[in-house]
């Protein structure tokens, strides 16, 4: 962060003195008004519900420019590194800040696959949850009981510790997600096997039984990977700000990432692709390609309550750039398992046609988003929707850990406190009669 030239000046109709704030400036993107201390100067706080145009930390992790539809991992855009990278390459480069060389990728990857193993007795705490919980209800319990298994290195303010802290979770994460599937289906958990790489070994664990020897589907591998490389980090979304917040009490990386996985679970957030699937599903049930149009005029009608899911983002004011690689892999998967006519993504295509011809969604800027076209990919290889956000937890986890050791690595960062506006009550007595 470098001082501007630039000052802003806060001045007041009531003929209070105005108050100068310093401005700062980033590597790219808008420059920040440094309001710190206009509580203790003015007496006020700013209101901005959402945090919509608060800069919330300095961070050198990720970069989103919404009007270009560009996403930045580390300075490289994300078509590049999922074109050019697996998913170690990209954990690498979100914790250290650089893409690693052969041997810093062998050294990782040898590191990360033998954390993998879990600790025996979670088998016995995942049995007590009900087998048809949902996942993220299990893997927010699971990650949060982490921090009874592995108290030895919980020394936040330890780097050394943290960097085991990371490695563990990366390592462990697709193993707690497999084993939640493999529970909700009463089938044995499948341990890791360490000759296999990150995605390979997770789609192992997830769809292998001892009943015969698997041999993992390099198509649908690639598809997975590609799937974690988009979702590891997206700048500071809800369930990364939830981290860091959790995190700025000075509470244990377990507990904070857990956090992180409950906020995920919201179907704003991550339950977004899962919700788009089932729209998808309830589509085609009712009359598919044939009953888009009809569709797509509810869509415009406000008053209909039909709401077109996997379209528009937050963020995104022009096409999501993993739309596009997500639209790439599912073309792939689908030909790969020869399902290149299956009605879901017939349904899917017609839909995205509308939306970019359409002069309602254009005006608006309703573009596809990644999570349109990674619900299709996900039920083709056989995942089932309500594991989705789970899978979404999974590949977002070198994000919000990497968030979490950037903030502690901060010697300015302090607990998070954001504060109100109150309109409740003014002072008032307790009558002394009820």
């Amino acid at each position: 962060m470098q001082l501007s030239d630039k000052k802003a000046t806060l001045s007041f109709s009531d003929g209070s003195a105005p108050i100068e704030f310093p401005v700062y400036s980033g590597t790219v993107g808008p420059d920040v008004i440094d309001i710190r201390k206009l509580y203790g100067q003015s007496g006020m706080f700013t209101y901005d519900p959402g945090f919509l145009a608060t800069a919330s930390c300095e961070s050198a992790i990720t970069y989103i420019d919404g009007d270009k539809g560009q996403l930045l991992y580390r300075g490289y855009p994300i078509d590049q590194l999922a074109k050019s990278c697996d998913f170690m390459d990209v954990s690498y480069l979100i914790l250290n800040g650089d893409l690693p060389n052969a041997a810093q990728k062998a050294e990782f990857d040898s590191l990360v696959t033998h954390h993998s193993l879990v600790h025996e007795q979670l088998h016995f705490f995942l049995r007590g949850f009900r087998r048809d919980a949902h996942p993220m209800a299990v893997l927010t319990g699971l990650v949060g009981a982490l921090s009874a298994f592995y108290h030895d290195s919980l020394d936040i303010t330890n780097p050394r510790h943290r960097e085991i802290s990371a490695i563990r979770l990366i390592a462990k994460m697709p193993t707690l997600v497999a084993m939640a599937y493999k529970y909700s289906q009463g089938q044995p958990f499948i341990y890791p096997q360490n000759d296999l790489s990150y995605t390979g070994n997770f789609v192992r664990m997830m769809f292998a039984t001892p009943c015969e020897e698997y041999k993992v589907n390099d198509v649908v591998e690639r598809a997975l990977d590609r799937i974690f490389i988009l979702h590891a980090d997206h700048e500071q979304n809800a369930s990364t700000s939830t981290v860091r917040l959790c995190g700025s009490s000075g509470t244990n990386p377990f507990a904070a990432i857990a956090a992180g996985v409950a906020c995920l679970w919201g179907p704003a957030h991550g339950g977004a692709n899962e919700a788009c699937l089932q729209m998808l599903e309830e589509l085609q049930a009712n009359g598919g390609v044939a009953k888009v149009g009809e569709f797509m005029e509810k869509v415009k009608d406000k008053n209909s309550g039909v709401r077109l899911m996997g379209f528009g983002h937050r963020v995104y004011k022009n096409y999501d750039p993993r739309a596009k690689l997500m639209q790439e892999t599912c073309k792939e998967v689908l030909s790969a398992l020869g399902l290149e006519n299956d009605p879901l993504f017939k349904l899917a295509m017609e839909l995205e046609r509308i939306a970019l011809e359409d002069k309602y969604f254009v005006d608006r800027k309703l573009y596809p988003n990644v999570d349109f076209y990674s619900g299709i990919v996900q039920r083709a290889i056989g995942i089932p929707t309500s594991l989705f956000t789970a899978i979404f937890a999974l590949a977002r986890t070198v994000g919000w850990i990497a968030q979490w050791n950037e903030m502690l690595s901060d010697p300015d960062y302090k607990i998070g406190r954001p504060r109100q506006l109150y309109t409740g009550s003014a002072v008032r007595d307790v009558p002394a009669k009820r």
